[in-house]
């Protein structure tokens, strides 16, 4: 159901400056996306009632947004490269 090592490291390379650079908060985001997403596509679907995993899956998109805030805050450049990369904003 999470992420597997594979996934994780993709996404490590792919937003963070070295392939071991997991603290970024580019890739943090991209994780948190990752998961919400996988979470809220197929979980969901089968177990509507599921309340527990709901208060998870909120926790993880008020993370998501202060990590985006922060970066906005810091460097507005990176902020919308992000949102771009990921289609968070439409």
């Amino acid at each position: 159901m999470g992420l597997t090592k594979e996934e994780k490291n993709e996404i490590v390379k792919r937003f963070g400056s070295t392939e071991k650079d997991s603290g970024r908060p580019e890739v943090q985001i991209a994780i948190l996306t990752k998961r919400i997403n996988e979470l809220s596509a197929t979980h969901f679907n089968k177990n509507k009632k599921d309340n527990h995993s709901k208060t998870g899956l909120l926790k993880m998109v008020g993370k998501r947004r202060k990590l985006l805030r922060y970066l906005e805050k810091k460097d507005i450049t990176r902020y919308r490269q992000i949102v771009k990369d990921l289609e968070l904003r439409k």
